[in-house]
C-alpha cells in the first residue's frame, strides 16, 4: 500500500488489476432488491492489512479514534473521521490499528472495508472505480452493477443501509474530497474513516490530525522494530544517546524511522553511532532514507513520498514551497512569506493555506500566523532542481525577505528610542506593538543577520544588527546581541564603514559588560572612544566615553570612570544633546558614591532626573530615581530612599521593564532594612529574586537571596531581643 505503510490488497475490475477493498467478518451478503438468480459475487476474505511492528506513541489518536467509533459514538448516524497528516507519517498504520482495535472489541460484526485510493500516485482510484470495488465487495454480482457513477452511489447506500450490523469503511489515502464525498454511506450504524495527506475540511468530518512522533516514542519504534526481526537485538538500548540523534534525524517521522530501522536489521553489525554519522549529512540525509526491499516494486523512501504530494500543487503554491527554506529563522509570519514570494498578502495567505492543508507546513508553536516545515521537508524542498530555483528568482526573494525584516526592524528600533512627542514610523501603533513583534521575530531576525553576512550581503547584515541593539539589550538577549555585533563589527570593515564599525564596537562592549566579560568590554569602549575622536564625530564620542566609564565601573576603577563620565557630560552639553547628559549625569551619580562622595551624587541624580522628566524619558527618570534612592541610602536618608525606589519600581512597571523593576525592588528592600521595616523588606527582595529569575539573571538573583537571608536574619536578632 503506498504512502504509510501497511499491505495492498487488489480485486480484478473489468479485466484490469484495481486496488480493491477488504469486507472482513461476512461470508455474503444479499441485497434483498436483486432478484436475478445469477451466482452471487464472492465476498473478500483477507483480512485489514497487518499491523505494524513497533506501533507506538499514538495513544491519544487511537483514543479519539475509538471514541469516533465505538458503540456510544454518535449511534445511528454515520461517523466520517479524516485522519490527515504529512507524508509517512503513519496515518495507515493507525487506522489499520483501529481498525483491529473496533474489530476485536466486536463493534463491526457487518465487516471493514479497506480501500486503497491511491490519491497521490499517477494511478489514483476514481470514485467510480471505488465504488465497483465497494460493490464487489458487498457481494453484488457484476451485472447489477450500474454503468452510472450516481446510480452506483446510490446502489452502494442502499446494500449498506440493508445490513443491520455495523460496517467500517477505511478509505485509505485519498487526495480529495470528491474521492471520498461518494463512499459515504446514508443513515445507519455504519462508520467511515479516510485518510488523506490533506486536510479534508468539506465533508462534514471529525478531524484527527496526526503529527510526527517525539524523542521516546520514536526510539521505542526503533527498539521494537529491531527486536521484531531479533529479540535480542540491543544495539537501540546500548546506545541510547545514538538512538535519540537517529529519532531527531529522521525529525520523528515514522516513515523515516521504519527506514532507519531496516536499515540495521538488513546489516546487523552496523551499530547505531555509524548510521547516525551518516544521516548526519544533511546534503545525503534524504538518499540515505531510502531502503529497497528487492522484491522488484518501489524502494521506500522519504523523498519518494513527498514527492507524490508536492506534484499535487499548483504552479503558485510549489513556487511557495520551494522558496520557503530559503528563510532563514525556525519558522516564518504570513507577512514575511508574502515578502519572500514577492505577493500581496491575500495570496500568500491562500498559497499558505493550501500548503497547510496539504501537511506540508504546519503552524508554528511560537504563535499563530507563523508557520514551520518539518526538518525533512525542509530539506526535499531545498534540494529541489537548481533550475526551479533560478526560476523562482530566490536571490531575489531572499533581498526581498531581508529588506522586509531591516525595515520593520527599523520601526521597531524607532519605537525603542522614542522620545515622547518625537515623529515615528507608522508601521507599529505603538512601543508595545512593536516590542510584540520584535519578540515573535527574534530568532528569525538574528538568523537574517547571519545569513546576510554569510552570502555578502555585509550592508544588511550591518545595518540590520545596530537596529536590533536597543530591543536586544531591553530583552536581556546579550548571546543573541554579541553574536550579531560580532557579524556587524566584521562587515563594517569589509565595507570600509568606520562609522558602522565604531557603532558596532559600542554595542560590543554594551554586551560583554552585561555578560561580565569586563576587560573585553573596556578595551572595546576605548577603541570606540578613539575611532569616534579620529573620524572627528564628538557626539558619538561622548557616547563612548559614556559606556566606557560605565565598564570601568564595573571593576571597581571608579576614578577613572568619573572622569569618562565628566568628559561625556561636557560633550554633551557642548553638542546640545540634553538627554545624552542626563543619562551621563545618571552614570556619574553612580560612580561619584561608589567613592563615598555622597552629596555630589546625589546632585547628580537629581538633575538627571529633572533632564528625563524634561525629555519626556519616563524610563530614564525610573533608573535616576532608583540611583537616587542608593545614593540616600548611603546618606542614611532611608524614608527618603524608600520614597525614591518605591517611585522607580512604579516606573519600571509601568514602561514593562521587569529586569529594572527587579533593581529597584532589592534597593527598595535595603533601604527598608535600615529603617528596621524588616516585613516590607523580605517582600521586596522576594519579589526581586523571582524577578531576576524569571528574566535569567542568576547573578543578580543571589545577590537578591543573599539579601533575603540578611533581612530574615537582623528579624529574627530583633525577635530575640524583644
Amino acid at each position: 500500500m503506498a504512502g504509510d505503510g501497511g499491505g495492498d490488497t487488489r480485486s480484478t475490475i473489468g479485466g484490469g488489476t484495481q486496488y480493491g477493498p477488504v469486507l472482513q467478518g461476512r461470508d455474503f451478503i444479499h441485497p434483498t432488491f436483486i432478484t436475478n438468480q445469477a451466482a452471487a459475487a464472492p465476498v473478500a476474505r483477507a483480512q485489514l492489512p497487518a499491523g505494524v511492528t513497533g506501533f507506538t506513541g499514538r495513544a491519544a489518536e487511537l483514543g479519539q479514534l475509538a471514541g469516533l467509533l465505538g458503540p456510544a459514538g454518535n449511534a445511528g448516524a454515520v461517523v466520517v473521521s479524516a485522519v490527515a497528516g504529512l507524508a509517512g507519517v503513519g496515518k495507515t498504520a493507525l487506522v489499520v490499528q483501529a481498525g483491529h482495535a473496533a474489530r476485536e472489541a466486536g463493534w463491526f460484526p457487518g465487516g471493514v472495508l479497506f480501500l486503497d485510493l491511491h490519491g497521490y500516485d499517477d494511478g489514483m482510484v476514481q470514485p467510480g472505480q471505488a465504488l465497483d470495488s465497494l460493490l464487489h465487495a458487498l457481494s453484488v454480482p457484476g451485472e447489477h452493477i450500474p454503468p452510472g457513477l450516481e446510480e452506483r452511489a446510490g446502489l452502494y447506500r442502499s446494500v449498506l443501509a440493508q445490513i443491520d450490523e455495523p460496517v467500517l469503511v477505511i478509505a485509505d489515502n485519498a487526495s480529495s474530497e470528491a474521492q471520498v464525498r461518494l463512499l459515504l454511506p446514508g443513515p445507519g450504524p455504519h462508520r467511515v474513516v479516510i485518510t488523506s495527506r490533506h486536510t479534508l475540511a468539506g465533508l462534514g468530518a471529525r478531524l484527527v490530525d496526526v503529527n510526527v512522533l517525539d524523542e521516546a516514542p520514536g526510539v521505542a519504534l526503533l527498539d521494537e522494530a529491531v527486536r521484531a526481526a531479533r529479540p535480542d537485538d540491543d544495539r537501540i538500548t546500548a546506545d541510547r544517546g545514538a538512538a535519540a540523534l537517529l529519532a531527531e534525524m529522521c525529525g520523528g517521522l515514522p516513515l523515516a524511522l521504519r527506514i532507519t530501522a531496516a536499515l540495521l536489521i538488513a546489516d546487523h553489525t552496523l551499530a547505531v553511532g555509524e548510521l547516525a554519522d551518516e544521516l548526519g549529512d544533511e546534503v545525503h540525509r534524504l538518499e540515505a532514507l531510502r531502503y529497497d526491499d528487492g522484491g522488484g516494486t518501489s524502494a521506500l523512501s522519504v523523498a519518494a513520498a513527498f514527492e507524490l504530494s508536492y506534484r499535487q500543487l499548483d504552479p503558485g503554491t510549489a513556487r511557495l514551497f520551494r522558496l520557503l527554506p530559503a528563510s532563514p529563522g525556525p519558522d516564518i509570519s504570513t507577512a514575511a512569506v508574502a515578502a519572500l514570494a514577492g505577493q500581496p498578502a491575500g495570496g500568500a495567505r491562500r498559497a499558505i493555506g493550501h500548503l497547510v492543508r496539504a501537511h506540508l507546513i504546519e503552524e508554528a508553536s511560537s504563535g499563530a500566523g507563523r508557520w514551520r516545515m518539518h526538518d525533512l521537508l525542509h530539506l526535499y524542498a531545498r534540494q529541489l532542481p537548481d533550475a526551479l530555483a533560478v526560476a523562482d528568482t530566490r536571490e531575489q526573494a531572499v533581498d526581498r525577505l531581508l529588506n522586509y525584516y531591516l525595515d520593520r526592524a527599523r520601526a521597531g528600533d524607532a519605537q525603542m528610542t522614542a522620545l515622547a512627542g518625537s515623529p515615528v514610523p507608522a508601521n507599529f501603533a505603538g512601543r508595545e506593538d512593536a516590542l510584540a513583534w520584535l519578540d515573535a521575530e527574534r530568532p528569525c531576525l538574528v538568523a537574517a543577520v547571519v545569513l546576510a553576512a554569510s552570502t555578502g550581503r555585509d550592508q544588511v547584515a550591518a545595518e540590520l544588527s545596530l537596529n536590533l541593539g536597543e530591543y536586544l539589550s531591553w530583552r536581556r538577549r546579550f548571546d543573541d546581541w554579541l553574536t550579531i555585533m560580532t557579524i556587524c563589527r566584521d562587515a563594517a570593515q569589509r565595507l570600509g564603514n568606520r562609522g558602522r564599525e565604531v557603532a558596532a564596537l559600542n554595542n560590543l562592549g554594551l554586551a560583554l559588560r552585561e555578560m561580565r566579560r569586563f576587560e573585553e568590554a573596556i578595551t572595546a569602549h576605548q577603541e570606540a572612544a578613539a575611532i569616534y575622536r579620529e573620524i572627528g564625530n564628538r557626539h558619538r564620542e561622548g557616547n563612548g566615553l559614556n559606556n566606557l566609564g560605565l565598564a570601568l565601573q564595573t571593576v571597581r576603577r571608579f576614578e577613572e570612570a568619573i572622569t569618562a563620565h565628566q568628559e561625556a557630560a561636557a560633550i554633551y552639553r557642548e553638542t546640545g544633546d540634553r538627554h545624552g547628559e542626563g543619562m551621563v549625569l545618571n552614570n556619574l551619580g553612580l560612580a561619584l558614591r561608589e567613592v563615598r562622595r555622597f552629596e555630589e551624587a546625589i546632585t547628580a541624580c537629581q538633575e538627571a532626573a529633572a533632564i528625563y522628566q524634561e525629555t519626556g524619558d519616563r524610563h530614564g527618570e525610573g533608573t535616576a530615581l532608583n540611583n537616587f534612592g542608593l545614593a540616600l541610602r548611603y546618606m542614611r536618608r532611608f524614608e527618603e530612599a524608600v520614597t525614591a525606589c518605591q517611585e522607580a519600581a512604579a516606573i519600571y512597571r509601568e514602561t514593562a521593564d521587569r529586569h529594572g523593576e527587579g533593581m529597584a525592588l532589592n534597593n527598595l528592600g535595603l533601604a527598608l532594612r535600615e529603617g528596621r521595616r524588616f516585613e516590607e523588606a523580605i517582600t521586596a527582595h522576594q519579589e526581586a529574586a523571582a524577578i531576576y529569575r524569571e528574566t535569567g539573571d542568576r547573578h543578580r538573583e543571589g545577590r537578591a537571596l543573599n539579601n533575603l537571608e540578611q533581612d530574615q536574619m537582623k528579624q529574627n536578632r530583633e525577635t530575640e531581643e524583644r
